[in-house]
């Protein structure tokens, strides 16, 4: 199976109605963990879920989701179905959602302003550019397997051997990225706007 990626950017607030039902498809635990916040309700969470809906309706033809379980790392994952992987990523304004069937780690960030103190201690750079392409590479990395998402303020370590991460091409001042211990083909990414 290729790997399927799909992006999406809200520029608009979801309506009431879009809100209710992207609650009601998510899994239950995620969307008590989400109704449990105090603030208000995060759009982008719903906006992955409701893609990752999509996406297993598609492929798979599931009407719902089967219940998530955690690895012994932490990584969500549908219990029973063990060749049906998913990462999730969200953002200011945008979300990022991989399929496939071995284990895979996304991330997307939108660029904004990062003190130099920050961007040097982290990532060994003065680019903001440069510090978000070390950021995704380092957050994908650690979600391929849920390992080490504490360390993501550490400087990067060097690729293990059959790691793959690639950048991806979402939206302008967006940077995303893919990592992956598989050789599949990255289907060409799929984005919407939802205006």
């Amino acid at each position: 199976m290729d790997i399927q990626l799909f992006a999406a950017k809200l520029e608009r607030p979801l309506t009431d109605a879009e809100t209710e039902t992207f609650l009601r498809i998510m899994p239950p635990e995620r969307r008590e963990r989400l109704l449990s916040m105090k603030n208000e309700l995060p759009q982008e969470p719903l906006c992955a879920y409701a893609i990752l809906f999509m996406v297993t309706h598609t492929i798979y033809g599931w009407k719902k989701f089967p219940p998530i379980r955690y690895n012994k790392y932490g990584k969500p994952e549908f219990d029973g179905y063990p060749d049906v992987q998913f990462n999730l990523s969200h953002t200011r304004s945008a979300v990022l959602v991989g399929v496939h069937d071995e284990p895979l780690g996304v991330d997307i960030e939108k660029l904004r302003p990062v003190s130099e103190r920050s961007m040097e201690r982290i990532a060994g750079t003065t680019s903001r550019q440069e510090f978000f392409e070390s950021w995704v590479r380092r957050e994908s990395r650690s979600k391929w397997n849920g390992a080490g998402l504490g360390s993501i303020r550490e400087r990067e370590n060097p690729a293990m051997r059959g790691e793959r991460i690639e950048f991806i091409d979402t939206f302008p001042d967006y940077v995303a990225c893919i990592c992956t211990h598989s050789d599949a083909r990255i289907a060409p990414i799929r984005t919407f706007t939802i205006k």
